[in-house]
């Protein structure tokens, strides 16, 4: 399987990392990392549908979610949107990535570590050797492991969210900027949940056709 070659193709132990949720507008954005033990030799074959998690169906990341969950070490941070406030999305993420990355950096234990981060941008403060990889959900087994347990623990925590504020109808957008979710905005507010930096654009329109 191309995911799993290109990271043994590396000859150092790997941990990839990626997060879930940057773009939407409500609460935590959700960190992701995944090392995959060398002795569990069948470990491949039964993620032979690894793939980027944006990818796969909702039934089928949860049977992922399992098996990695189960049979790797790894782990998974969530940042709050207060946080995300004061601190931005892109750093946000970032402290997510770091956070998960060490912990599971600190079970592994070995001294050849490489840890392969999605996107453009390296983690900042981590004394770990980086390499970033660029749409690299769908070009490494780890990255896309640490992608499926942040999607679905990120998907199972914006779910419990929509229970509470049913008027927003996250469980459908999970919390993206939707016309609906916008007009849901223009009518109820916002909640404690989201994220006021995504919406001074939609603020400031609202506030321009009021002029009219």
């Amino acid at each position: 399987m191309k995911l799993f070659e290109y990271d043994k193709n590396h000859n150092c132990s790997i941990i990839g990392t990626d997060e879930a949720g940057r773009g939407s507008g409500i609460g935590a954005v959700f960190a992701g990392a995944v090392y995959f033990p060398p002795e569990n030799k069948n470990l491949s074959k039964k993620l032979t549908l690894l793939n980027d998690s944006k990818q796969l169906s909702k039934k089928r990341g949860e049977e992922l979610y399992e098996i990695i969950k189960s049979e790797t070490i790894n782990c998974v941070t969530p940042i709050s949107a207060e946080e995300i406030e004061e601190i931005n999305i892109l750093n946000a993420s970032l402290k997510a990535m770091r956070i998960s990355v060490e912990t599971v950096a600190k079970q592994v234990n070995r001294s050849d570590i490489l840890v392969l981060v999605d996107g453009n941008k390296l983690i900042p403060n981590i004394a770990i050797k980086q390499k970033y990889v660029v749409k690299g959900d769908g070009i490494s087994a780890s990255i896309a492991a640490a992608s499926i347990l942040a999607k679905v623990e990120r998907d199972r925590y914006v779910e419990q969210l929509a229970q509470e504020f049913p008027q927003y109808a996250w469980d459908k957008n999970m919390g993206y900027l939707t016309k609906e979710h916008l007009d849901a905005i223009d009518k109820y507010g916002t909640s404690p949940f989201h994220r006021k930096s995504f919406l001074q654009k939609h603020f400031a329109k609202q506030e321009q056709l009021s002029l009219f």
